[in-house]
């Protein structure tokens, strides 16, 4: 079919809608961009014509003609199908341009009105398909889009090969897909593609894609363990995931966990079609291997498959296995697709599944597969095989694994006979809480809930109520009913009660934002715990305690810090996220001990991820990443982020923070565009929750993120924001957020020096009270450009000197490059206060000397987003004689206040004395509007002042406001009236 300049494609096949294929399609847009064409290629269902449509779409109205064809199995024997396709419309149009003999062949190979064949009039039709592709592009360009080259008719191929390879110079591209298995494509897909086809390979989605695919098509209410489950079975392939969350989406119960997800008839037919060429006796050993965890020929030969390794050759044969011959445990026997292993272990009678359990439960060698074998394998309730099920999860826990030990303990509630200690409903909330760490909270919320539909003894419903609680997160009003209901199930028992009053300081700390009132119950949940003789909870109240007191900057928290950290302790609470190591590596990281810190947070880090706690490994990655950044380790906290981050999107747990510590780190290291976007889904999902501590840190995020993008106002708004907001909380200390230097820096950007300077006053009084080094070395780099833009350049390259050094000596990498980068500005260009005269050749050499410094700072801590703005100052052309530079700005440009000259005048005159009505303005204003008289554009404005354009246009506009004008021709005219007077 042919379709027009006017081709639309559905809403779904936009590019915008495509989940998870940005790379691909970034890499296809390119090359088609360039005049190229592209070979889509991947296996069935992994979304080639979507993407394949999504680029037709977006790029038919560059082109005068689009030409297409999606080819199917069942017609690829009907000759010149394809061909029809493409040009049958277009026939008439081209018909009249082609010699006799080729307008011949072409219309009865198109039209079926003769018999043509390559055979008998091969050349014609090759050159015909050549000339008319010609034709059309002689009007402007052609698109060729063809789906399924796979399945083209033999005919089709050849001609469209034929035509492609002669196609040089002539604006005819290609846009095809393909079917392949491997990671690469046959060479015969490219008959009918030019020589310089790009190929473009489209990989399976991520857990967080397939997530975000599901929620697009309408699978919102599944669990995320279900997602998670789906992703594996799917292998990440869109198709398959679809089809699964479909039959889960029509099944009224999820999954119990041992029991295979529902796959759906369509999917069982595709991957099981060719079990039928297997013996009965293969696809049973192909349903054991199915059943095991990691089936090798050994262990299907002893679960009693003697012709295991025979029958294992032969399904491979078929493409239903993969044989792994190089693993350190020996051969492994894996399945080509885990959906295959899935829709045969779904498709085997229930009888059969028992069986293969029944042999693996005795053959295989680890003692947890065992009883999760003998589990599936039994029906009804045991208390022999209940027993061995939880002593399975106790030992799944002490290896790190988690999940698998929450799977076990609700195996062995499923088993758990009633009347029998324990019950199977202390056995479900263990399991609920080994689903929490394991990161699946909404798999220990479900549990939880369920147990508080029958239990009635105090201790049950309270711990139930606690696993929901946290379950919850950051979102506590989601739940905030049941506080009051846990505090009735607890009674007047004070182990009981400790519980409810550790979260109740959680509530009061993210719902209502008050640091005082939840150190106050911190306080009060550790004295009841100590009373009730939980020495768990009293550790887990104390920590919290500790770090409310560390962030207010209470002068006890260095001892509670000590209570925390005393003996005896608890292991689950020393490297648990809010626990006593947690605490004591907040303080050190506040108390500029960065490399104590950094070892601190290491050995937590690692300690957790032994234990195969998901939101811990999270919550100290997130550490890591803040000393990496603080240290100047651009790159490696830029790693560290982003891993993060994908442990939250595909957890569900504290996404926000992961959001806000990859904004940092990708507005030093990394993309400002992902910096700012990333600052903006936290403070979004923050003020959503009703998050009021992590809003603040999400928009100081946004504000450092717009400070080096170059948007001073932004970040001036932002930060005020944050500044309002911790003076609600109670936060005093500065080192909490560390944003007070960048919202004095933004406030001098736009001409708010007073304002700049208040907040260095008052931020400084804290940091003097807690010692805060750090905090007041960056305080007075802040300072010197209030300084610098006062006028005062001695005085402000004296105080950057000394914040440069400070800095360095306290290990600060990243705060030392930008003092330097604020001294490389100044320096170069400043005359004035015993500097050079910045005309001189001996200024340009300091100058040129002070940013070779800033950027070897600057590269030495792999800060590209920085480094590139130093490279760009660096070559802009020196500011003319007695023009002043003060601070860095964002891309390139350089913020300051300009000196006197800068202003268009002598010393203490800007050229704007005597006009009517600009006393008024101030002194960034005043600069702008003299030189807008001068008749300078806003970018030369930008170079003359080192201030972005988008500061000169926010000046530009309050000037218009001040003096009731319109546009910059109004400011010439009050000049003009000046002059004449």
């Amino acid at each position: 079919m042919t379709v027009r300049r006017d081709f639309q494609e559905p809403a779904r096949c936009r590019p915008d809608l495509v989940i998870g294929q940005q790379e691909p399609l970034a890499a296809a847009r390119e090359q088609l961009a360039s005049g190229g064409s592209v070979l889509l290629h991947g296996p069935a269902g992994i979304g080639k014509s979507t993407v394949l449509r999504a680029l037709a779409a977006e790029y038919a109205g560059a082109a005068r003609t689009v030409l297409r064809c999606s080819a199917t199995e069942s017609e690829s024997h009907l000759p010149f199908l394809a061909l029809a396709d493409l040009l049958g419309l277009v026939l008439d149009q081209v018909s009249a341009r082609l010699p006799a003999a080729q307008r011949t062949a072409l219309e009865s190979a198109l039209t079926g009105r003769g018999e043509s064949t390559l055979q008998r009039d091969g050349l014609a039709l090759r050159l015909a398909v050549l000339s008319a592709l010609r034709a059309l592009a002689s009007h402007g360009t052609v698109l060729v889009v063809a789906d399924d080259l796979q399945w083209l008719d033999p005919a089709s191929a050849e001609l469209l090969g034929f035509a492609a390879r002669r196609l040089g110079g002539t604006p005819v591209q290609l846009l095809c897909a393909v079917r392949t298995e491997g990671q690469e494509y046959d060479d015969r897909h490219l008959r009918a593609s030019p020589p310089d086809t790009r190929a473009v390979r489209l990989g399976p989605l991520s857990r967080a894609q397939t997530a975000a695919l599901l929620d697009q098509r309408g699978h919102t209410d599944l669990p995320r363990s279900t997602v998670r489950e789906i992703h594996r079975t799917s292998g990440g392939n869109p198709l398959f995931a679809l089809e699964l969350g479909r039959a889960l989406s029509e099944n009224p119960a999820p999954p119990s966990p041992g029991d295979p997800l529902p796959v759906p008839t369509s999917l069982r037919a595709l991957v099981l079609s060719r079990l039928d060429m297997l013996s009965v006796q293969a696809r049973r050993t192909l349903l054991v291997a199915s059943a095991g965890a990691r089936p090798t020929p050994a262990l299907l030969l002893a679960a009693g498959r003697e012709n295991a390794e025979a029958e294992c050759a032969q399904a491979a044969e078929l493409g239903l296995l993969a044989t792994d011959l190089d693993t350190v445990a020996g051969p492994a026997v894996r399945f080509a697709h885990p959906l295959i292993s899935a829709a045969l272990y779904a498709e085997a009678p229930a009888h059969e599944r028992r069986a293969a359990h029944a042999a693996l439960s005795t053959a295989a060698s680890d003692p947890i597969e065992r009883a999760r074998h003998l589990a599936l394998a039994a029906t009804g309730t045991d208390p022999d095989v209940a027993a061995k099920l939880a002593e399975a999860a106790a030992q799944a826990r002490d290896r790190g694994a988690p999940s698998v030990a929450a799977q076990l303990g609700l195996l062995a509630a499923r088993h758990t006979p009633t009347g029998t200690l324990p019950d199977a409903d202390v056995r479900r909330l263990q399991a609920a809480e080994d689903a929490a760490t394991a990161g699946e909270m909404d798999l220990a919320r479900d549990i939880a809930r369920e147990v508080l539909t029958r239990a009635t003894a105090p201790a049950d419903r309270v711990r139930a109520w606690m696993i929901v609680i946290d379950a919850a997160g950051h979102t506590l009003s989601e739940v905030d009913a049941v506080f009051p209901q846990a505090l009735a199930d607890a009674g007047d028992d004070p182990g009981l009660l400790a519980l409810v009053h550790y979260q109740l300081a959680w509530r009061a700390l993210l719902m209502a934002g008050d640091f005082a009132e939840a150190r106050e119950a911190a306080a009060h949940a550790a004295e009841l715990a100590a009373r009730g003789g939980d020495r768990h909870t009293e550790l887990m109240s104390l920590s919290f305690q500790a770090q409310a007191e560390t962030l207010m900057g209470h002068p006890d928290a260095p001892e509670t810090i000590k209570r925390a950290l005393k003996e005896p302790q608890d292991a689950r609470v020393a490297c648990h996220h809010n626990g006593g190591g947690s605490a004591r590596f907040r303080w050190l990281v506040m108390d500029d001990r960065l490399a104590e810190a950094r070892a601190t947070v290491t050995a937590l880090l690692r300690e957790v991820r032994r234990r195969g706690s998901v939101e811990s490994e999270m919550h100290f990655l997130r550490g890591l990443t803040e000393t990496e950044l603080q240290a100047g380790h651009c790159g490696r906290a830029l790693e560290v982020s982003r891993e993060s981050l994908r442990l939250a999107r595909d957890s569900g747990i504290g996404e926000t923070a992961s959001a806000v510590f990859a904004s940092l780190a990708e507005a030093s290291g990394g993309s400002v565009d992902r910096a700012l976007s990333l600052a903006r889904e936290a403070v979004e999902h923050a003020e959503e929750d009703g998050d009021q501590m992590y809003l603040s840190r999400a928009l100081a995020a946004l504000g450092y993120a717009q400070l080096v993008a170059g948007d001073p106002a932004g970040a001036a708004r932002a930060l005020r924001r944050v500044r309002d907001l911790e003076q609600g909380l109670g936060i005093t200390d500065p080192a909490r957020g560390r944003w007070h230097g960048d919202l004095a820096e933004a406030l001098v950007r736009i001409g708010e020096a007073d304002e700049a300077q208040d907040v260095i006053d008052g931020a400084r009084e804290q940091a003097l009270r807690l010692g805060r080094q750090s905090v007041l070395a960056v305080l007075d780099r802040a300072e010197a450009l209030v300084r610098a833009a006062r006028g005062e350049h001695e005085a402000a390259v004296a105080q950057l000197v000394s914040a440069r050094d400070r800095l360095a000596g306290l290990g600060y990498g990243l705060e030392e490059a930008r003092a330097a980068f604020a001294l490389a500005s100044l320096r170069s260009g400043h005359p004035g206060a015993g500097l050079p005269d910045a005309g001189g050749s001996e200024s340009q050499r300091e100058g040129r000397s002070a940013y070779d410094e800033a950027t070897r700072l600057f590269r030495r801590c792999r800060a590209l987003t920085w480094l590139r703005q130093v490279e760009e100052a660096a070559a802009a052309p020196a500011p003319e004689p007695h023009t002043t530079a003060a601070t860095p700005e964002g891309h390139g440009g350089r913020a300051g206040q300009g000196g006197p000259a800068a202003r268009g005048g002598h010393e203490g005159s800007d050229g704007l004395d005597g006009v009517d009505g600009l006393e008024g303005l101030a002194s960034m204003e005043r600069q702008v509007a003299a030189l807008i008289m001068e008749g300078a554009t806003n970018r030369e404005i930008a170079a003359r002042l080192f201030i972005s354009v988008k500061t000169v246009e926010a000046t530009l506009t309050r000037v218009y406001r001040k003096l009731g004008i319109r546009s910059r021709v109004d400011i010439v005219r009050l000049a003009a009236g000046r002059r004449t007077k």
